[in-house]
């Protein structure tokens, strides 16, 4: 069975690593995701529950809420998480990591069974040297089946001088920062602003009232046969797109693990080292961080074994051989699996302005096929992201099969809405 798990390696509210695994049919396995860095930024630890439905085989995550979630500094202080949304726990705002100290993490489910990761000592990680970013056609890797074996992209080089007398231990990913214009889908339905309240359902027309509680939401289209009327249903197909109310940027993670060790390299200057491939998805100019963070030897070990069974099966989309156990273990049942890893790392990033350039071809998001026309077309820049995403142009709304009384004019704009992938807040290094 082929699920897929979030690693987020970085720990970042902009980086998360998606990796495809495959884990044991039929199976109920605790998903821990979490590293603590030295950078000022939210510190959070994922906590899901791999399921497979008895009935129809599917598999899926479970969000494990309620747990009660610390992190153990130097085997003596304890820090408590506070849950933000379901699965989601965060250290103190001010919490940060600090190199030469210990970190463990340990949390009980709501059922009072208890988990706790080995120890991570956060090692130091010497500063970036360079980055350097070239476009190259045959990029992104052959034959893995995504992006429908789409190949431009950018390498991205590193230079970086590893310190002397000293083993460390790399590891390397990317954030793309892309402007994006469209903010909200809506699968047979519409933005609202407001709440609504249905004021009347006859003869044949459904009339609703704003109300002045905010919604900021997709609003399902009522069914014809809700009130016995007749009136108009929206098109099975129809999804109506929202242009986003302020500026707005999509947050894509890299993919793939980089790691390294110097083991027959120490203190020598590492040069040019390819530490990842980013698509050419749009045309339009971005923004790239690039962080390498310090690894612990047992956590360079698990990626280093990730890294290597995800380049045998050739590729992400290819799936692992097996789910590979973490750090992680049941304090009462030390044989229950736990996938996933806790560790700790020092980070240094760098900001990149690729203003593409240099790129040839078409992107990834540059081009559609019209089936009525029979021809290929180029796609606007700044709905070009939107149709690498989704593989489809966005449909601005043209009408409602309902009436609205108050609530401005529509279509309205949709909020661009924090999350792991999405910021409103203008990226450290942007260029308009």
């Amino acid at each position: 069975m082929r699920v897929f798990i979030f690693l987020s390696s970085l720990l970042l509210i902009t980086c998360v690593d998606r990796l495809d695994i495959n884990l044991p049919q039929h199976t109920n396995i605790i998903v821990v995701d979490g590293m603590i860095s030295n950078l000022p930024e939210p510190q959070i630890i994922q906590l899901n529950r791999s399921q497979t439905d008895s009935v129809t085989g599917r598999s899926g995550f479970k969000a494990i809420t309620k747990a009660a979630v610390e992190v153990i500094v130097d085997s003596t202080q304890v820090i408590a998480c506070h849950e933000t949304t379901d699965g989601r726990y965060q250290l103190p705002s001010d919490f940060r990591g600090q190199v030469g100290h210990t970190y463990q993490l340990h949390f009980t489910l709501s059922d009072g069974t208890q988990y706790l990761s080995t120890q991570q000592l956060m090692q130091p990680v010497p500063p970036i040297d360079k980055v350097t970013l070239l476009f190259s056609l045959t990029s992104l890797p052959a034959n893995t089946g995504v992006l429908e074996e789409f190949r431009s992209g950018y390498d991205v080089l590193l230079d970086v001088q590893d310190p002397a007398n000293q083993r460390n231990y790399y590891r390397w990913d990317w954030s793309l920062y892309e402007k994006q214009d469209w903010c909200q889908s809506c699968n047979q339905g519409y933005y609202m602003t407001n709440q609504l309240r249905l004021v009347s359902s006859y003869p044949n027309i459904l009339i609703y009232q704003t109300q002045p509680e905010l919604a900021e939401n997709c609003f399902d289209a009522p069914s014809p046969a809700l009130f016995g009327g007749n009136y108009t249903p929206l098109p099975i197909f129809l999804i109506n797109s929202y242009v986003c109310r302020t500026q707005c940027w999509d947050i894509i993670p890299s993919t793939t693990i980089s790691v390294f060790s110097d083991t027959y390299s120490n203190g020598g200057a590492i040069t040019s080292r390819n530490v990842g491939q980013i698509p050419y998805y749009t045309e339009n100019p971005a923004l790239v961080e690039v962080r390498q963070s310090s690894l612990t030897a047992d956590a360079y070990h698990y990626f280093s074994l990730l890294q290597e069974q995800t380049q045998n099966t050739g590729g992400l989309a290819d799936g692992l051989p097996a789910a590979l156990s973490g750090n992680v273990h049941n304090t009462a049942n030390p044989q229950e699996k736990i996938v996933g890893y806790f560790t700790a790392g020092a980070i240094s990033s760098v900001r990149y302005w690729l203003d593409k350039k240099d790129a040839t071809g078409i992107a990834y998001g540059g081009v559609y096929y019209h089936p009525g026309l029979k021809v290929t077309l180029p796609v606007p820049g700044d709905q070009q992201l939107f149709f690498a995403f989704h593989r489809a142009l966005p449909t601005v709304e043209s009408y409602l099969n309902f009436t609205i009384l108050g609530g401005g004019l529509r279509p309205p704009t949709a909020l661009c809405v924090p999350s792991d992938s999405r910021t409103p807040n203008r990226p450290e290094g942007w260029r308009d």
